[in-house]
């Protein structure tokens, strides 16, 4: 033993080596089961998200008249139980994960992304889409990613701050990418909108995230596209015109959105808004009566995420009437100021789709299919303004690469034509008044 006390000190450096040290790969390990977990809560979000909003078109159906007592009273519930019994799972979830990015008070971040806000983001938008409401779930998923790898990296004690935010970021991202199935988008939408930035630290943790994420949701649900399959193309030429207009009228409409959404977030204006204001459950009933006149006049078409209606325009399947891309923009703008949780992204992919299919009639030199896609990612990337977000999203979910160019060129313009209607993106706005209304109530 004594010839082997000179080793020692060479055997403790060895061991404490990335590739070696046995508490490193304890935390790799937990880390990988975290992306299995996220990958598992995702799709099994997605099921019940289906099953709520089929439980409510079942109920309503025969009596269209019923939702106007489901709407008011289903979102009055919601609001109550978020503001008092899980507050922070209010909104989308994407601007609390943001937030959560820039704040320095861990224990304000734990509040933020605690398991038990996340169990109420599922629950609160389930019952929201049993009601009628006009939501998504992946903004949701995205906030329950987070929050699930937050808890593992208090679990491991982490030492420094910048590896818990990595994993929050991990979390996010393998969130979208398992609620899509875009892999991806996923990486993508972690640089673009959720960190603004990839460090050489976080790189290979989110990537590893997304990629174990991935492949659950490969082995459990198979390779699917989230909105089937089209075979869609745009040649060069006059048919380019169609990228010019979805651009241009997507950019504008997903501007005006956003802008309401940020606006709302300020107060209501008038004398009117500030008399609902100080009565949030007044005003949550009545955002809920609106969503069941929306849905009455469209037929039932603008209840729930919208999911159906966007893979019928995809495919070609089905041709809805120009009404139901402003009646959808509507009951979405209403849902989300209502202050119930929810997302906005399969709902805005709904609504752009619409557009891209009113503006195909007037284009008759370009695919209809083709056209349907740009209105798509056009509106999409107006309201987010992360134009290849929204691209490799439309693109991962239509299994058609062959529109790349084309979906990129009207996703940027819109992204300009967006930022000429509302200045700042909407995630990054709605994170700062969370940011502030956080440390206004601490």
């Amino acid at each position: 033993m004594p010839r082997l006390r000179p080793f020692q000190p060479h055997f403790r450096r060895i061991r404490r080596l990335p590739l070696i040290s046995p508490r490193q790969w304890l935390r790799r390990v937990i880390f990988w089961a975290g992306a299995v977990v996220v990958a598992t809560v995702a799709i099994g979000f997605a099921t019940l998200a289906d099953r709520a909003s089929a439980l409510f078109i079942h109920i309503q159906a025969p009596r269209p008249w019923l939702a106007c007592l489901i709407c008011p009273t289903g979102l009055v519930v919601s609001f109550l139980l978020t503001r008092h019994v899980f507050p922070g799972a209010q909104g989308s979830g994407i601007p609390q994960v943001i937030a959560a990015q820039h704040m320095t008070d861990r224990e304000a971040v734990a509040r933020v992304l605690s398991l038990r806000v996340a169990v109420g983001k599922v629950g609160l938008t389930l019952l929201g889409l049993a009601c009628g409401a006009s939501i998504g779930r992946e903004g949701p998923t995205v906030q329950v990613g987070a929050a699930i790898m937050h808890a593992l990296g208090r679990m491991l004690r982490l030492p420094r701050p910048d590896l818990e935010r990595a994993l929050v970021l991990a979390g996010g991202a393998a969130g979208v990418a398992a609620a899509f199935n875009t892999p991806l988008a996923g990486v993508v939408f972690a640089i673009e909108e959720l960190s603004h930035a990839f460090e050489s630290r976080t790189s290979g943790v989110v990537l590893t995230a997304v990629i174990i994420g991935g492949i659950t949701t490969l082995a459990l649900v198979g390779n699917y596209s989230y909105f089937g399959h089209t075979s869609a193309t745009l040649d060069f030429g006059r048919a380019w015109i169609a990228v010019v207009l979805c651009g241009v009228a997507g950019g504008l409409a997903g501007g005006l959105f956003s802008s309401a959404l940020v606006r709302f977030a300020r107060g209501l204006p008038g004398r009117s808004g500030r008399a609902l204001m100080r009565y949030p459950v007044v005003f949550a009933a009545v955002c809920g009566l609106a969503i069941a006149l929306f849905g009455m006049l469209s037929g039932g078409q603008t209840y729930g995420t919208g999911y159906a209606q966007a893979r019928s325009m995809v495919e070609g399947s089905t041709s809805l009437p120009a009404s139901y891309a402003a009646l959808k923009f509507a009951a979405t703008v209403v849902s989300y100021v209502s202050g119930i949780p929810g997302g906005i992204f399969a709902p805005s992919l709904s609504v752009g789709a619409a557009i891209g299919q009113i503006l195909s009639h007037l284009l008759p030199l370009a695919p209809s299919g083709a056209v349907v896609l740009l209105g798509m990612v056009a509106y999409f990337s107006g309201v987010v303004q992360a134009p290849i977000t929204a691209t490799i999203i439309v693109m991962e979910m239509t299994d058609n690469q062959g529109m790349t160019i084309p979906l990129l060129a009207t996703a940027f313009l819109a992204f300009g034509v967006s930022r000429l209607v509302c200045r700042r993106p909407i995630y990054a706005a709605l994170a700062r008044r969370f940011l502030a209304a956080q440390e206004a109530s601490h």
